[in-house]
């Protein structure tokens, strides 16, 4: 029988001294990725919000960077065909370090003289034009015009999304994907994710210190900028030194056993269609995704409220950053070992029941505000306005902990009763349509909202959008017990 040190060495290390040499620089890899990657989420939300508005996020994401998204996979897929993997991950990495390093010292140092002029974008908002027996009112499109006024911050938003979708997804999980085992993977992923957020704490932390000061901008691009060094650096040793290892080295013919197949949007409704199994599974992704964006621009625009400037805000989200991820580190501990005791149902519960709950006192702080601060000022002496901020703040952080703990997991768990080729098939069909649909719907039904009514704005519109998170959060929870039933039968049989 094993005794309590060998045991606890199995939950908190489960690394073999043999392994250090691979596992340490991919580890510290993600560790820089993430580093990046919740630093620039910081940044594009300091700029964008204060500047522009929480609302325009959703025309941000759904007429910026989703254009921008498919242009990148389709210049990717072109690439693969005629280059090696390490030459598409270094030409990457160039431009996104030439990116942040021109934002920093040429693009944002002189964007009053890069930006148009405030005057004509505000002619332009007020414009009407009569074609016809129809007039057109420019003022519906005034978050475009106010987009374009500060273009350049957009810009860095849509690169700020694609470094998780290039970096993270694309080449660092193609990469660890294919220098990893089956047998070893159960035990390095894990720890990649736990390593990784002391990145996180440590991007936070630096936000925190660098928004009190003049060069905010400057310091910051050059730390991401540092961050991309270290990653190029750490890929270029693996390569030289840990795969000519004997112990380490690859059968370059070999066939990556989980490698998605490559499928269109149209190719990934059809096969989510042909199974109501896996149409259960695509509901949670989508559900999940919707409630959090929907969630997202209100608690965005009283963050702005509570704190106006770029580095009052970027102090908040840099604060947010750090308890996000010392949670996360603390809830995948705690969740690796709890998954072990419960049933599936109860894991996958955990995340719809959180995020709706959480969300609906959020909602309710916004919604009914008037009575709910006369109450709240009856008994503490806080700001109303601070504790909505708050209280959405821990909100985000819980809910990005328990879908690292809890949601993934159980999300992951669900494809291992199914086929083989269902299970490859599905798994890249629900991740198509999941990750393109679920966060393209919330951001359309905002942008749409306020594309109708010009002058809206998040705090008009909150209570249809707590309406719709509530509807979206009883079909998540429905969801996940229709699945459970034909997980559980599958399973027993």
């Amino acid at each position: 029988m094993k005794n309590l040190k060998t045991m606890v060495l199995e939950i908190l290390w489960p690394i073999e001294r043999k392994e250090l040499k691979k596992f340490l620089p991919m580890s510290i890899m993600m560790l820089f990725v993430l580093f990046n990657y919740h630093v620039l989420r910081s940044l594009k939300d300091c700029f964008v919000v204060p500047n522009i508005g929480a609302e325009a996020i959703s025309f941000i994401k759904v007429y910026a960077v989703v254009p921008a998204a498919v242009i990148l996979m389709l210049v990717y897929s072109k690439m693969t065909t005629c280059m090696k993997n390490k030459h598409i991950f270094y030409i990457f990495a160039l431009i996104f370090l030439s990116f942040f390093l021109i934002f920093a010292f040429i693009l944002y140092p002189n964007q009053e003289l890069i930006h148009p002029d405030p005057s004509q974008i505000k002619a332009l908002e007020s414009t009407k034009i009569k074609v016809l027996l129809w007039q057109l009112d420019f003022s519906r499109l005034k978050w475009f015009f106010k987009i374009y006024s500060h273009w350049i911050f957009v810009l860095f938003y849509i690169f700020a999304e694609l470094w998780g979708s290039v970096m993270i997804f694309l080449l660092f999980w193609q990469f660890a994907n294919y220098i990893t085992k089956i047998e070893e993977a159960k035990r390095f992923y894990p720890m990649f994710g736990f390593i990784g957020n002391i990145g996180v704490i440590s991007g936070g932390i630096l936000v925190q210190y660098f928004s009190q000061t003049k060069l905010f901008v400057t310091y910051i691009s050059l730390c991401t900028s540092a961050a991309v060094v270290m990653i190029v650096a750490l890929y270029m040793y693996i390569n030289k030194k840990v795969l000519t290892d004997p112990r380490y080295k690859i059968d370059q013919n070999r066939k990556i056993e989980w490698e998605k197949p490559k499928l269109s949007l149209r190719d990934g409704f059809k096969v989510i269609f042909s199974s109501k199994y896996l149409g259960f599974i695509a509901v949670l992704v989508i559900s999940y995704g919707i409630t959090v964006n929907l969630i997202e621009g209100p608690w965005k625009s009283k963050i702005r409220e509570l704190y106006p400037s770029q580095g009052e805000y970027a102090h908040f989200m840099g604060t947010l950053q750090v308890f996000t991820g010392i949670v996360s580190m603390v809830a995948m501990l705690i969740g690796a070992n709890i998954l072990k005791k419960i049933s599936w149902f109860s894991g996958a519960m955990v995340t719809p029941l959180i995020l709706s709950i959480s969300g609906m006192g959020f909602f309710i702080f916004v919604v009914f505000d008037q009575p709910v601060n006369m109450y709240i000022m009856q008994l503490v002496a806080f700001d109303p306005l601070w504790l909505a901020v708050m209280f959405g703040m821990i909100q985000n952080v819980f809910t990005k902990a328990t879908k690292y703990s809890f949601f993934d997991p159980t999300k992951e768990m669900a494809y291992i009763p199914i086929s083989s080729e269902l299970q490859t098939k599905g798994k890249a069909a629900v991740d198509v349509v999941g990750a393109r649909f679920a966060k393209s719907l919330g951001a359309i039904i905002q942008s749409s909202l306020f594309i109708i009514f010009p002058t809206l704005q998040y705090s008009d519109i909150t209570q249809y959008l707590m309406v719709i998170f509530l509807v979206i959060s009883v079909i998540w929870l429905i969801d996940v017990k229709m699945l459970y039933k034909r997980y559980d039968k599958i399973v027993r049989s």
